[in-house]
């Protein structure tokens, strides 16, 4: 028996750090990694002794006798990894392991004194270089958020119905109470507090606020009623502070979605799937309720590219394959698609659409029976119509194939580039901000550095999405933050950082005098609490605090979060 990695694969390679015989690739040592998908184990070198399972912190691998049906294909995936590729070299001796916990410089008391240093954003990127430094370091760490409760992407980008990706949280929240974390939830920099303040009174900042803007159409019509960004939709239904209750209207039949990657399949997904199984998952109150009044029935999702170029990953195609009472229609409207299918090769993305159906829409027509999303290639829209919202999209691209109407469109109008809708949702990628008393590349989106240290400012640094832009899940963090780190730790030998002209214990002072609503790990253990008790009511993991006032009432008494 072997082992098999499935689709959860967060990619941050604790499995790799605990594997006795090198059987698991790509290693952050390799080339591929961080471009792969995902990692996979060679089932001809695996041992069967479960060390990586056992590590795992999204519960992604199990043995491959016991893979539940709709992950079995996982098993040839990893298989399929190694074909016609010579694995690694074996290792000497059962404990070593190619790859280990990140390595920093070599550094002794006497090299220089603790250091105290911020790290903005709780995300993966900023824990994961709050990790780094509290597990080899004896510094200190103030942890500071926009909103008044942990978690970044974890707590409001992951879907509601992937639980075990969320269970990474677990591995960041064991240093949320740590002796040496200070926390700071509900303080805005650059409105509470300002960069030079923050500096003032520590040795090095390090930021990791993330892409928190989305990517625009440009096309007219955009702007009407019920066109909206995927990330609003996302925020929506993981109860976001922030998100408008009603970003999207849900009584039409059927929804466009603009991009083809993980975040359009996401949204997809959560739009037709059964509101009794999303009752089940953490899942916000207020888009449960409806979606259990929703009469979407067909979503589309628009890719420019073929498939063989799609923005998904295959493991995330794969599962939309398993909907319950959801089928998955490729649209047949350009000749180059199906060729493109049927001679992927095994390894190929477009494989996984193998078997898929096809079909040739109505596109003026309502949706045919029952639900289902449609994968629609060659194709990008050009304009949004309708008089006071969303009637239909208008899009090019692609060959139209003859219809079988007869009249050659293919689509039952006119150009056959009209597609009837009552919602258009754009998810064309994420887009960093500037962060107030930072360079910032608009070009893009990032923060211009070397090395994670911020151009021209000493003692700043940065990480994840607004250090490299939105690429990379959860896993691409964990070494982005090691590099950070070294770099912060090779100044701080060097006697680069600048010294603070203030004690660290008097921010704690400074920022309780700007926001009185500041809350700190206690406040954030009390939120945990009642949002798990929340749920134990209802039979689900937990129900989430939508506002900021809740938030910061339950945090201050832990009591209130109970009301329903």
């Amino acid at each position: 028996m072997t082992y098999a990695i499935t689709q959860t694969c967060c990619s941050d390679a604790t499995c790799v750090a605990v594997c006795p015989v090198n059987c698991i690739h790509p290693t952050p040592e390799e080339r591929a990694f961080g471009s792969t998908e995902m990692l996979h184990i060679d089932p001809k070198s695996c041992i069967d002794c479960g060390a990586c399972a056992d590590a795992c912190p999204v519960d992604a691998i199990f043995p491959v006798d016991r893979l539940p049906a709709a992950q079995r294909e996982y098993a040839d995936i990893n298989a399929a990894y190694y074909d016609g590729e010579e694995p690694g070299p074996a290792p000497e001796g059962p404990t070593f392991h190619a790859w280990g916990e990140p390595s920093f410089p070599r550094v002794l008391p006497a090299d220089f004194a603790p250091l105290k240093v911020a790290v903005v954003g709780t995300g993966p990127a900023g824990m994961y270089a709050a990790q780094d430094l509290l597990l080899h370091t004896s510094a200190e760490v103030t942890l500071i958020d926009r909103l008044p409760v942990a978690g970044g992407l974890v707590r409001y980008g992951v879907a509601p119905d992937h639980p075990a990706t969320k269970k990474v949280g677990d591995t960041f929240a064991r240093f949320h109470a740590h002796p040496r974390v200070r926390m700071h939830l509900g303080l805005d920099v650059g409105t509470d507090v300002t960069h030079e303040e923050i500096a003032a009174h520590h040795d090095a900042v390090v930021y990791a606020v993330g892409a928190a803007a989305d990517r625009k159409l440009a096309i007219p019509g955009e702007e009407l009623p019920g066109s909206v960004s995927a990330s609003a939709f996302v925020a929506w239904y993981n109860a976001h502070p922030d998100a408008a209750r009603d970003p999207v209207d849900l009584s039409a039949e059927r929804v466009v979605v603009v991009g083809n990657g993980n975040v359009a399949l996401d949204v997809a997904r959560i739009l037709l799937a059964d509101p009794e199984t999303l009752a089940r998952t953490d899942i916000a109150d207020h888009a449960l309720a409806a979606l259990r009044a929703s009469k979407v029935r067909e979503v589309v999702l628009l890719g420019r590219r073929g498939p063989e170029d799609a923005a998904y990953t295959r493991s995330e195609l794969l599962a939309l394959r398993h909907v319950p009472g959801v089928d998955l229609v490729v649209d047949d409207h350009d000749p180059r698609t199906a060729p493109a299918i049927e001679a992927a090769a095994a390894r190929d993305k477009a494989a996984a659409l193998q078997g898929v159906g096809r079909a040739r829409p109505d596109w003026q027509a309502p949706p045919a029976p029952g639900r289902r999303i449609v994968l629609r290639f060659h194709c990008a829209p050009v304009e949004v119509l309708g008089d006071d919202r969303v009637e239909a999209v208008r899009v090019e691209g692609g060959q139209v194939v003859q219809g079988s109407d007869g009249d050659g469109d293919g689509d039952g109008d006119v150009d056959g580039r009209t597609i009837r809708a009552g919602a258009l949702l754009r998810a064309i990628g994420y887009r960093g901000v500037p962060v107030a008393g930072l360079p910032f590349d608009e070009a893009t989106g990032t923060v211009p550095h070397e090395g994670g240290r911020v151009t021209g400012q000493p003692g700043t640094y940065v990480v994840g999405w607004i250090k490299r832009g939105p690429s990379g899940g959860i896993g691409a963090n964990r070494t982005c933050a090691a590099e950070t780190v070294s770099t912060l730790l090779a100044d701080a030998v060097a006697g680069a950082l600048p010294a603070p002209r203030h004690p660290a214990k008097g921010f704690r002072r400074l920022a309780r005098r700007r926001n009185r609503k500041v809350v700190d790990a206690r406040g954030l253990a009390a939120i945990e609490r009642a949002e798990v008790a929340r749920g134990h009511l209802d039979g689900r993991p937990r129900v989430k605090l939508a506002t900021v006032e809740e938030l910061v009432a339950t945090a201050r008494s832990g009591r209130p979060g109970l009301l329903r």
